[in-house]
């Protein structure tokens, strides 16, 4: 299987890397220039194309790493030529893009993977792993916090770029919506506020969400551009009828702690984190390449890309207005 790789940024040398731990084999990378390209193809010893077209023929499947506003039409070229299509998140710039790109998938008859690569990192699997089991009751009360350095204000830079990227409620706190509502369920209603603030120079933008799940949990998701380079910090805390789950990465020695509600109170359990043996991103392109042999469907699917971005589209528009959205249930959004 021969693996093509749209975007020569940061996604791009962080999925070459995985992928040079499977047993696919890499094609190539599509780049603007050559001179983007050229420290990657060296590395790995692999042919620079200048445009999506003339990789096609040679891949079965295109990996696509570039920004968020060119996804849809990759996509849509990738699925008529026939290629199975791994996307970084998120999915496409709105919702509408997003049901195009999965009925593009469906009538080609090839796979659409997204990377919503939180599912894959440690802490939060092991979170979602002891709610399976059962081991804090039903969640009611999910927190999430992200926070990092502001992209910097250069030329070209599409993360400042709203239209482009959608800014801090859609590009960096999807990540968020996905697992909140990988824990706890569809989501009925979102309200949002955001806030920019600061020397109009070194601007802070602050976001908070709040998420009604059909099955009637809360999910507090706040995002931040706010800390000094190269800062990056999340929080995980979910409370359920019989217990609670909390991580917090800025703790200097992280502990993943299961406190379990009991007739004696509620003691740490203390679950520590198993050993990380791999980057998350390189355990997520496993399970995508297992997948597309022929395996087990893996965690996350196309829908699950498509849901995320109808909450943050929706997280937009709450930000806006004032007011709560509510949302259209999945299944009639489906295409």
């Amino acid at each position: 299987m021969k693996i093509g790789i749209a975007g020569v940024g940061f996604m791009g040398s962080i999925h070459a890397e995985g992928w040079a731990q499977t047993g696919a084999e890499m094609a190539g990378f599509v780049a603007e220039t050559v001179e983007e390209a050229a420290p990657l193809a060296k590395k790995y010893n692999l042919k620079i194309y200048p445009t999506l077209a003339e990789m096609l023929p040679d891949v079965d499947v295109v990996d696509i790493c570039t920004p968020t506003h060119l996804h849809h039409a990759m996509t849509l070229q990738a699925a008529a030529a026939g290629k199975h299509i791994i996307c970084e998140k998120p999915l496409g710039r709105s919702t509408q893009q997003a049901r195009e790109m999965i009925a593009a998938c469906q009538q080609a008859g090839v796979q659409l993977l997204v990377a919503h690569v939180v599912r894959f990192f440690n802490e939060y699997a092991l979170a979602k792993a002891s709610v399976t089991r059962g081991e804090i009751g039903k969640p009611g009360v999910i927190r999430l916090q992200r926070g990092s350095f502001r992209p910097k204000k250069a030329a070209g830079n599409w993360f400042l770029d709203d239209a482009k990227s959608g800014g801090i409620l859609f590009d960096l706190m999807i990540h968020d919506y996905d697992y909140a509502r990988w824990i706890a369920g569809e989501v009925q209603s979102v309200m949002a506020k955001k806030v920019t603030t600061g020397h109009p120079e070194a601007p802070i933008d602050y976001g908070l969400v709040l998420l009604t799940h059909r099955g009637g949990a809360l999910s507090h998701v706040a995002g931040a551009w706010a800390y000094p380079p190269p800062t990056f910090r999340t929080h995980i805390e979910i409370a359920g009828d019989a217990g609670l789950i909390e991580f917090d990465s800025a703790d200097s020695a992280p502990i993943f702690n299961l406190i379990a509600a009991t007739g004696s109170g509620a003691p740490d359990v203390g679950l520590p984190s198993s050993p990380v043996s791999e980057s998350p991103y390189t355990t997520q392109l496993k399970e995508f390449y297992a997948a597309l042999l022929g395996g087990p469907q893996p965690r996350v699917r196309a829908a699950d890309g498509l849901a995320a971005v109808q909450i943050a589209e929706a997280a937009l528009e709450s930000a806006a207005t004032g007011k709560p959205v509510q949302l259209q249930p999945l299944a009639e959004v489906l295409p």
